[in-house]
């Protein structure tokens, strides 16, 4: 049995898609309240559900009755400043649950980190799976509970658990829709005049699926993989995609001062409505930064051919058009 977390999340549920479309019988964990997405309904005959929270070691170990393989996507995430604490608690805890039961049942896992978990390289560098997170000087929750959550997984691979290590760039996609890297498209196709000067990776979500897939049926352990097509500057695809769109470019530099000052705006504007903050200190400062991520040693262990860019672009603003 395959057993798949988060599939009801933007990776997870492309995850078990392709899973079940390769005739596989998978159970997928979902929470109480969440909905199963309109991507899945098609292979309700191939999907099994189980209500199972990562924090809930009880609810995981039932769901793991037969498993044999787990593509562990779930995790919470959250700009909110009052989220970071029990989020990085939560991610952590989930994944040594999960880490735990993979070794109490002999299963083997393909976790989901992130390049948020990957540290920076010197100014002209590609960045490597070599660089790591001083967790000391990052104060994003986010990155931090994906660096502890991978500290986990080395933690059961020095136990005897078989593991591999995904840390994608940023997932693109038609059926993120406006969450997440979804976001951007909206913005853009509202109309966009400001650009910052930083740039990194991006990579499809099919692309990142097929990774993980075929990584769990090959014989790679104990490793970790950036999962990223290519590297873009903020300019140029805001530009790409505004274009798609039908609209202007954005003409406008903001610069680091300026993002600067949209951090801290939109903190006050979060604190007094009680919203989420359109944009943190972390992100601000990352608009600017130059994050090039060297993807070779993915493509040198699988051969995967990663889908151009463009092609994802043109794809998600046909779709965004259509509703």
């Amino acid at each position: 049995m395959i057993l798949v977390t988060g599939a009801t999340g933007f990776l997870g549920s492309e995850v078990a898609k392709q899973l079940a479309e390769a005739g596989e019988h998978i159970r997928c964990t979902k929470r109480a309240a969440s909905v199963i997405p309109d991507l899945l309904i098609p292979y309700s005959d191939k999907i099994e559900w189980a209500d199972a929270d990562m924090v809930n070691y009880h609810a995981l170990d039932e769901a793991f009755t037969g498993v044999t393989q787990v593509y562990h996507c779930a995790a919470w995430v959250s700009l909110k400043q009052a989220d970071k604490d029990p989020m990085i608690r939560t991610n952590v805890e989930g994944t040594a649950n999960l880490v735990n039961l993979c070794l109490q049942y002999g299963a083997r896992l393909v976790h989901v980190s992130s390049v948020a978990a990957i540290g920076e390289a010197k100014p002209g560098e590609l960045i490597t799976e070599n660089h790591h997170l001083d967790e000391s000087s990052d104060n994003d929750g986010y990155a931090i509970s994906k660096l502890e959550s991978e500290m986990e997984v080395w933690r059961g691979i020095a136990e005897g658990l078989d593991a591999v290590i995904v840390n994608p760039s940023i997932i693109i996609g038609p059926n993120a829709g406006t969450d997440g890297s979804g976001q951007l498209f909206a913005r853009i196709r509202k109309g966009l005049k400001f650009y910052t000067q930083g740039s990194i990776g991006f990579v499809d979500v099919q692309d990142v699926a097929k990774c993980m897939i075929t990584l769990m049926h090959s014989d790679i352990h104990e490793e970790r993989f950036i999962v990223s097509a290519e590297n873009r500057d903020y300019k140029n695809i805001t530009a790409e995609i505004s274009q798609c769109f039908g609209n202007p470019a954005p003409s406008i530099l903001a610069k680091p001062w300026v993002m600067g000052l949209a951090w801290r705006a939109s903190k006050v504007l979060a604190a007094i409505t009680g919203g989420t903050p359109a944009i943190d200190k972390v992100a601000a400062q990352s608009a600017s930064a130059q994050r090039n991520y060297d993807n070779t040693k993915i493509k040198k262990a699988i051969g995967i051919n990663f889908k151009p860019i463009s092609r994802s672009i043109t794809e998600i603003c046909d779709s965004m058009k259509t509703t």
